[in-house]
């Protein structure tokens, strides 16, 4: 590196300092000499049906309402992500999917919080998971909209970890002459965020037992929702996911099951066909449910889980960098690997977890991409049929 003899002393030592802070075992997985994604043995899981939901829900709501009364429950809004794939540059929260009015992504969670807040009697305290490169935008939205009516104080922010990128060979890449490029370690790693950003203090002193996990992407879920808290409450398990059942084999999103007798999230690049496509006795999938990013974990749980165990997994992205001779490059292609823990990954490592089923219609309306499958378009027809004003 020519350019590294240029740099003053400053630049050199917090260069060195990065550079010696990267794990180099981390491009075993760009070598294919990583054991971190080898999996175990898959076999069906037991889920808490919609109707088995519904049979209970009065006396499941009574049980979450409660605990939600008591201050035992908080909420982590993952939403360090950018809307650039729907053509938005911006935090995805802040992208407006109205059509006569403004509905914000964020509003629409906010609401949701404050219609339990109506419920319960208590504000549940709102912990979101920003990035570097979306922090300062998120935090000014939130300003600029009055919080959305919700009690600032009630609502607090804290940054993911980042972690070194590099180019397909396994280069570093660089950001300036005297850093390297980091990017957003992934929505797995928001619990070591939130405890290296002093916030996992404000959860104990508050006597918050319960995370309510969710990702911004879901703009008809129910977010703290007293049914799925009393349900896993009283199952004794120490985290409860919420679940969908799939379209068909072919649907993209994680499958829940069990590996090695304990559950478990399949993505579905890793699901093969012969899984995706058996079928029971009944003619339905066996491998059937899929995740929708709505979780529930037990604080305490979540404290003795040896997070050093999540495996960090390759996404390939472009990734913007410096040449050598300091000139920023933007690129068309994908050019390199960003190293990635997952939220789902933690389900393994809680070693139970309580699968419900929620309906499909009613909770689940993803916003991943501009058009098709999954879009702003799809997402507003189902708040739409759900009675939402947009």
């Amino acid at each position: 590196m020519d350019y590294y003899r240029q740099l003053d002393k400053g630049g050199k030592e917090k260069l060195e300092w990065q550079v010696s802070s990267f794990d180099w075992s981390l491009l075993d997985l760009i070598r294919g000499q990583s054991d971190a994604h080898e999996r175990g043995c898959f076999s069906p899981i037991s889920v808490l049906t919609a109707s088995e939901l519904e049979k209970n829900a009065s006396a499941y709501e009574t049980q979450g309402v409660e605990a939600i009364r008591q201050g035992e429950v908080g909420a982590v809004l993952l939403a360090g992500g950018q809307g650039s794939r729907l053509g938005y540059d911006g935090p995805k929260g802040t992208l407006n999917i109205g059509k006569t009015k403004d509905v914000f992504v964020f509003e629409l969670m906010i609401n949701e919080l404050s219609r339990i807040a109506r419920k319960s009697g208590t504000f549940v305290h709102l912990y979101i998971m920003t990035s570097d490169l979306n922090y300062k935008k998120t935090t000014a939205f939130f300003e600029n909209k009055d919080f959305f009516g919700y009690p600032e104080e009630y609502i607090h922010f804290f940054v993911q970890e980042n972690l070194p990128a590099v180019d397909l060979s396994g280069k570093l890449l660089m950001a300036e002459r005297d850093s390297l490029a980091y990017s957003p370690n992934g929505n797995g790693g928001w619990f070591l965020s939130l405890g290296k950003s002093g916030l996992l203090e404000h959860v104990h002193i508050h006597g918050i037992q319960w995370l309510n996990v969710f990702a911004v992407d879901n703009v008809l879920q129910k977010v703290v929702d007293p049914v799925f808290i009393g349900a896993v409450g009283s199952s004794g398990a120490d985290c409860g996911t919420k679940v969908i059942r799939k379209t068909g084999p072919e649907e993209k999103v994680g499958v829940l099951c069990l590996e090695d007798g304990v559950p478990s999230i399949v993505e579905y690049y890793d699901l093969g066909k012969d899984m995706a496509e058996s079928r029971n006795e009944d003619g339905e999938l066996t491998y059937g449910f899929g995740v929708t990013l709505n979780y529930l974990f037990r604080v305490e749980a979540l404290e003795h889980v040896d997070m050093s165990k999540l495996p960090v997994h390759l996404a390939k992205k472009r990734i913007p960098f410096a040449a050598p001779d300091g000139t920023k490059i933007v690129p068309k292609e994908e050019n390199g690997y960003k190293f990635e823990y997952l939220v789902l990954d933690l389900i393994k490592l809680m070693k139970d977890c309580l699968p419900c089923e929620v309906v499909r219609e009613r909770e689940f309306a993803p916003i991943k991409n501009l058009t098709g499958v999954d879009s702003i378009e799809t997402a507003q027809a189902l708040l739409e049929k759900n009675g939402y004003n947009l």
